[in-house]
């Protein structure tokens, strides 16, 4: 026991320097050389969009690379955790490159590369894990076929990337809503003992903190596609880690609504002709600010109480 002690204090230890030496890192690079990022344009049809001309974006490939390279240095490396950081970085680079180009790539190129960035990590994940899940409220163990399995990662993955990308309007909203719903596979995890992923987690949130930083209202830097994207996928891959992917399902409620309210609305009438929402302004933060009068600020704040009650909620059934 003493010995275990040791180890867990020590592990601790450096999980802790690595989310410490992540957060200054970031804050570093963000505060003295974000001049090299490209600006934002403003979006045509969000909500206050033209606040947001001439800010620096693409903030997000500082915060992920210093999460990646803080993960692979302190955290628990192998061959499976370097190749899912090479997937985050990828991931996070389709995100800045369309950040930095002038003319947007488009939904079907970002879409296609979301697929296949999405099969690769399934296959890594599957190859190093099976397709076991763990049943969040009952601890059990259940064993799903393995193309089952790989289509509802797959979904999971692409799902995660575009709810998270769509939820970043609103300065601080898609942070902050990621930390608690990265919080909350933590304490999940720790409820399973499920814990191998959980210094990965640490020290992610360590970095995006950094970012929060300059991201508060009004914000003096926007993450972009590049931390939108990046942060959509490691949500995806702790779900995966977990053992116990449904729960994103209540881990991300406010972002899948947020974000897939809009998703769901576009899909549905470009390809089926069903018309839904149409008297509903997505993504629904533009809904509250615009129809409600909420401030930037209660929308951050009110998003965060509902997503941290269906958290606590969820944890404390997981506990009894």
């Amino acid at each position: 026991m003493f010995n275990f002690f040791m180890h867990f204090s020590a592990r601790g230890a450096i999980t802790a320097l690595g989310a410490l030496l992540g957060f200054l890192l970031t804050y570093w690079l963000l505060k003295s050389h974000s001049d090299f990022l490209p600006r934002d344009h403003g979006r045509e049809y969000a909500v206050n969009g033209k606040q947001s001309i001439g800010k620096p974006r693409g903030a997000g490939i500082v915060f992920v690379l210093a999460a990646a390279a803080m993960i692979l240095i302190f955290g628990m490396v192998s061959v499976e955790m370097i190749l899912y950081m090479a997937l985050l970085a990828a991931i996070m680079l389709t995100g800045y490159l369309d950040d930095a180009a002038k003319v947007s790539w488009g939904e079907l190129r970002k879409g296609i590369l979301d697929l296949v960035i999405a099969v690769a990590t399934t296959v890594v994940f599957l190859y190093y894990n099976g397709s076991d899940v763990t049943e969040c409220f009952t601890g059990g163990t259940a064993h799903l076929p393995m193309v089952l399995f790989a289509i509802l990662s797959i979904l999971l993955i692409w799902v995660a990337i575009n709810v998270t990308n769509c939820s970043d309007g609103v300065d601080g909203l898609s942070g902050t809503l990621t930390i608690i719903t990265l919080l909350t596979y933590y304490v999940a995890d720790q409820i399973l003992q499920k814990t191998e992923f959980n210094d990965a987690i640490i020290i992610f949130i360590a970095c995006l903190l950094a970012y929060l930083w300059f991201n508060a209202g009004p914000s003096l830097m926007l993450m972009g596609d590049a931390g939108s994207r990046a942060m959509g996928f490691f949500i995806a891959l702790t779900a995966l880690k977990s053992g116990s992917p449904f729960l994103y399902l209540l881990a991300s409620i406010v972002l899948i609504v947020d974000g897939g309210a809009g998703i769901a609305k576009v899909f549905l009438m470009r390809h089926t002709k069903i018309r839904i929402l149409q008297q509903t302004t997505t993504p629904i933060h533009d809904h509250v600010r615009k129809n409600f009068g909420w401030s930037n600020t209660q929308t951050v704040t009110r998003f965060a109480i509902i997503q941290m009650v269906v958290s606590v909620v969820t944890l404390g059934i997981m506990m009894h």
